[in-house]
């Protein structure tokens, strides 16, 4: 059952011969958060695998996820009650993050410093991320909570929201499919701090402080949303092009044709596509029903459909043009759009939801396994296979 070859012989060839090659110029991060790393680092000890490092901090927000979600199903506890979600919470989500984040950006270092750097270390990295990404999102989301009337924000936009830093992090990757380096986002330092400042405010202050007016009318919600948007807009995605416009200038664009170098693209649009129409005209508005369930689908479909990119760039390899994803999700999605599934789009959903994270749990095992055979490693242990 875990012994499936999803890496193909090719892409295992590629694996042996990948350098990683990375360019950080955000001054949060290179003159504030680096130094803290550096300091945090030597307190752990050199017989830890980096990759336990990583997996540790993805297991601290997926547990931080849960326990939300458990207080806060629907998205409707910080705006109708809210007393609900006790105030630990929001502390520990505070600490969870904070710990997630000090992990995430230690873990390199960590590897450099055992001597221990691999493809997989690197896979391990970026393949959690793609997940962890919707995670922190979605977690986000209970703090804002969902629009009653007369504050929060609608499924609607948490919807685009969650999009909107889905296309932000497959940007990323697609940028190095095409460069070979991998220009570390801006967004991601600003993010963690963001989240950890908002947990802390809510923490201390109350959820009270989401559900009042900042300025002229406008709450902190619409605030983050509209500085998200224009991040993306206007800093994240022009600098993305614009780093691929350079490496054509100089002539070091790893795929010389257009075709090549939109590939990776195809997939994540057409889920796009068939996801938006879904929320737009389901007929039974299962968004609204069942928000956090279609969400989550939505992040771990995204996960699975990026890491297959970044196999496929750190490998040297083509995407496939077509994710195996898309076919049944758009089966799925006639059937609900169409009025066939009738009161059972929403059971759907949960079973759909539940298979797709399945797959995607079972992909990640895997590959995992296929690359530490290959690799003559363990993945989370410094030992070399015998």
């Amino acid at each position: 059952m875990w012994r499936w070859r999803y890496v193909s012989g090719r892409q295992l060839h590629g694996f042996r011969h990948y350098k990683y090659s990375a360019v950080d110029t955000n001054p949060l991060s290179v003159y504030i958060m680096q130094p803290i790393w550096n300091k945090i680092i030597k307190i752990v000890p050199l017989w830890i695998a980096p990759n336990l490092l990583t997996f540790s901090g993805f297991v601290m927000i997926l547990f931080n996820y849960f326990l939300i979600s458990f207080y806060d199903w629907d998205y409707t506890a910080s705006g109708t009650s809210p007393g609900l979600v006790p105030t630990w919470v929001w502390l520990f989500s505070a600490f969870t993050t904070f710990c997630a984040y000090a992990l995430d950006s230690i873990d390199g270092k960590h590897a450099r410093r055992t001597q221990s750097s691999t493809p997989l270390g690197e896979l391990f990295d970026h393949g959690l991320d793609s997940w962890a990404t919707s995670i922190f999102v979605l977690s986000f989301f209970s703090v804002c909570s969902r629009d009653n009337g007369k504050s929060g924000v609608s499924v609607y936009t948490m919807y685009i929201h969650l999009s909107i830093v889905l296309f932000n992090f497959m940007c990323s990757h697609w940028e190095k499919y095409n460069t070979g380096v991998l220009f570390l986002p801006w967004g991601y330092d600003i993010s963690q701090v963001v989240l950890i400042a908002a947990y802390l405010l809510t923490g201390t202050v109350g959820v009270e402080v989401w559900q009042k007016p900042l300025l002229f009318g406008y709450y902190i919600t619409d605030v983050l949303v509209i500085l998200l948007i224009g991040f993306s807009l206007f800093l994240s995605f022009p600098q993305t092009l614009y780093n691929i416009h350079r490496a054509h200038l100089k002539k070091t664009l790893k795929n010389d044709s257009l075709y090549e170098g939109l590939l990776p693209l195809v997939s994540p649009l057409l889920l796009f596509i068939l996801l938006t129409a879904w929320v737009v005209l389901s007929p039974s508005n299962i968004l609204a029903k069942q928000p956090r369930l279609f969400l989550w689908m939505v992040g771990v479909a995204f996960s699975n459909v990026i890491c297959k990119v970044i196999i496929c760039q750190m490998s040297s390899t083509r995407p496939e043009l077509f994710h195996w994803f898309l076919f049944p999700l758009a089966l799925v999605v006639y059937a609900a759009i169409s009025g066939l599934l009738g009161p059972m789009e929403e059971a759907v959903l949960a079973v759909f939801t539940t298979l797709v994270t399945a797959a995607h749990v079972h992909y990640g095992v895997c590959v995992g396994r296929q690359l530490s055979e290959h690799l003559n490693i363990y993945i989370f242990s410094l030992k070399k296979r015998v």
